[in-house]
């Protein structure tokens, strides 16, 4: 038994390492424990817990209990808080959540229970400091891993089926609680493209805005073959705002011009269609400019060629 350490020994006393390994931890732990208390996020809570399972497993192992400490940061801290971890990620917890009392009450009740606890610490600690010192030569007959074998399949087998079955019922509601049921058939693209053949949308890309070879602004709109302005090549937001420019400037600049080049040629001057009707408009081969006066506008310099030899 000369392996026990000297606080669990007959005599009772304690080394100097011991109680610096005790006085600075303790500190850590109570912190820890105040942080759980009163933190206001949940993440903040669980990274406090972990903190103080940490320094007990550190107790455990200056105590000699090198198993218990082992199994302290593997099971409790590597595995119980990783899982309250993970269900915090996967289903969130809500601030106005935290602010409505689901329970009448338990408010009361954690209050009774604390005082409880402080009733049993207070026992505890008392009869640690006042009574004499007894040490656990005669209790650690065997080594540790035998004897909380002993204890947890002997004298706690049921304690311990149930924690195993709290712990299973737990990942079982981290699944039920992350599991979403959808209410409607999955959209994909061939869906997508029947629901706006059918609506009757526009399945080809909306033209551009600005007339060709004059403006290319965000505001103007394209012109059709008729001469028309096209409502769709503005940007919907423009519209909305009323931002979008006249269009009857730009449609009657385009008539000079059709009506110059046709003058050119020999050909009547094409006449204004009304809005909505589909005229086919004359071939131009290329951008026109627009003099902004009135008489024949320059054209493409092939054909005004041609005609003034003629």
């Amino acid at each position: 038994m000369s392996a026990l350490p000297a606080a669990l020994l007959e005599s009772g006393e304690t080394t100097t390492a011991e109680a610096v390994l005790f006085w600075t931890l303790g500190p850590v732990m109570v912190l820890a424990a105040l942080g759980l208390l009163f933190a206001k996020k949940a993440v903040h809570a669980a990274l406090a817990v972990i903190v103080v399972m940490i320094s007990l497993a550190f107790l455990y192992v200056a105590q000699d209990a090198v198993f218990l400490g082992v199994v302290q940061v593997v099971v409790y801290t590597g595995a119980v808080m990783m899982l309250f971890l993970f269900v915090l990620m996967l289903v969130g917890v809500d601030s106005s959540d935290s602010l409505v009392e689901t329970i009448r009450g338990q408010r009361w009740i954690g209050l009774l229970a604390g005082i409880g606890l402080g009733v049993v610490l207070v026992g505890v600690v008392g009869r640690a400091t006042y009574g004499p010192p007894v040490g656990l030569t005669g209790a650690a007959v065997d080594d540790n891993p035998t004897g909380v074998a002993h204890i947890i399949f002997g004298q706690y087998v049921f304690a311990f089926e149930v924690v195993g079955a709290l712990l299973v019922t737990a990942a079982l509601g981290a699944l039920v609680l992350t599991h979403r049921q959808r209410l409607t058939p999955r959209v994909g693209q061939k869906e997508r493209a029947d629901a706006r053949v059918a609506a009757g949308a526009t399945l080809t890309p909306l033209p551009a805005p600005g007339v060709y070879a004059r403006h290319n602004a965000m505001d103007v709109p394209a012109l059709g073959p008729d001469g028309q302005p096209l409502e769709s090549s503005v940007p919907r937001v423009l519209r909305v705002r009323g931002q979008e420019a006249d269009a009857e400037e730009f449609a009657a600049r385009t008539q000079r011009v059709l009506a110059g080049v046709s003058q050119v040629r020999g050909n009547p001057p094409p006449k204004a269609a009304p809005e909505g009707a589909a005229v086919n408009a004359p071939d131009l081969g290329a951008a026109v400019s627009d003099s902004g006066q009135d008489g024949p506008s320059t054209g493409p310099a092939g054909v005004i060629g041609q005609e003034d030899g003629k």
